[in-house]
Formats: structure tokens, sequence, C-alpha cells
């Protein structure tokens, strides 16, 4: 017996021992799935005209800080990706100053002294700077996991008018939908009173009525009855 539960021990505390490992692997996982981060914001795109300039926004995001991040822009030209351009970040506290540059007409406006932002400018936009443009990064302190987000620019001749006449149609529509349900709900009101303050009026010419026939009628007729009929001599 003393054999058995000797035995018994040990295999306990290893499955013990592989329960806490899976536990710290898979926390170990989703912290480093969620070590950097690149965002090119909330909308993803934007419309611009051709010979405007614009700004093609990324940042990136590290809750386990930065050592030598590199991190580059590259444009999808008919599924070839092209190096618009590239650097690396030091560290957080370093200003970005060294920046390879690829492509005409393209300026680096990151700045990373105490802040994330690597976006950069397209001066005097052609049709051909339109397309999907991605901002990439990979931190050494990830092993070399590969991070990034995509932007598309639409490079159009004038910026498009939206037509609001169908918005306008249904907001009036709508709106006197609701006008014709308030004055139904107000017309019903007003009836609803009229014939109540009707009723209360015939109700006063019943009790009325009613207290002239029993005078008329009943008190009278009570009274001659109650007198006493002559005797005949």
């Amino acid at each position: 017996m003393e054999d058995r539960e000797v035995g018994v021990e040990p295999t306990r505390r290893g499955l013990q021992c592989s329960a806490v490992g899976l536990i710290l692997c898979v926390m170990l996982g989703a912290w480093s799935a969620q070590a950097l981060e690149m965002s090119v914001g909330k909308i993803p795109f934007l419309e611009a005209v051709n010979g405007s300039t614009v700004m093609l926004p990324c940042t990136y995001i590290s809750c386990i800080g930065i050592k030598n991040l590199y991190f580059s822009w590259q444009f999808n030209d008919n599924g070839t990706m092209q190096t618009v351009c590239e650097s690396v970040i030091p560290s957080a506290d370093v200003l970005v100053e060294d920046v390879s540059i690829y492509r005409e007409r393209v300026e680096f406006v990151g700045k990373n002294n105490g802040g994330t932002n690597i976006s950069i400018l397209l001066w005097n936009i052609t049709f051909e700077d339109g397309g999907y443009y991605t901002c990439f990064g990979r931190n050494p302190k990830e092993k070399g996991k590969n991070h990034s987000a995509v932007f598309h620019l639409i490079v159009v001749d004038e910026v498009r008018v939206v037509d609001n006449t169908l918005a306008t149609i249904i907001a009036a529509a709508v709106g006197v939908a609701i006008a014709l349900i308030m004055g139904f709900m107000l017309l019903k009101n007003f009836t609803l009173f009229v014939l109540s303050k009707l009723e209360e009026k015939n109700k006063e010419c019943l009790v009325t009525s009613s207290g002239i026939d029993n005078t008329d009628n009943g008190v009278s007729g009570s009274k001659a009855d109650s007198k006493a009929t002559p005797k005949k001599k």
C-alpha cells in the first residue's frame, strides 16, 4: 500500500506541473500576441483629389517596449510590394532622423521622441499613387514577429458630392407621418372630451326632467288622494 501511494504522489505532482506550465504558456502567448500593434486609424482609407498632398497615418503600440524596431511603408503595385521608406528605431526615447526613402514625393513626418508616430506625406499625388499601402513593423523583443496594417488611398479627379435627395425625401416622409399621428391623437382626445361633456349634459337633463315629472304627477296626486271624500247629504 505504501509503495502504491508513493507512486501516485509523483504522478499527481507531474500533472499539476504540466497544468501550471500549460497555463503559463497560454498567458505568455497571449501577452506576446498583443506586444506590438501597428495601426492606421479607425478609417483605413482616404479619397483625395489628384495633385493634392495627403498624409498616410500609422502608429505603433508596444506593451513590452521596443529595441531596434524595424518599420517600413510598402506600396502594392499590381501585386508587387515596393518599399516606399524604411528605418530602425533603437528605442522609444530616440528621435528618428535617418529614414531611407525610395519613392519620389514622399516625406517621413513621424516623430518617435516620446511618441509612436511613423506617418508619411505624399506630395502632389497622381493617379499612379492610388492603391494599398502597408505599414509594417518588426520588434526584436518579440523574436522577429511581424505586424502590419493596410491603408487604401483613392485618387479622384474631384471630390464627389453626396446626393442627399433620397435621405431628404425619407426624412420629409417621416416628419409628415409623425405630424399626422400627432394630429390624429389630438383630434381623438378632443372628440372624447366633447363626447364626455355631451354625456354630462344629457345626464343633467334626465335628472331635471325626472324631478319635474315627480312633482307634477306623483306629489300633487298623492295630496289629492289623501283628502277625505265629502259625504253626500
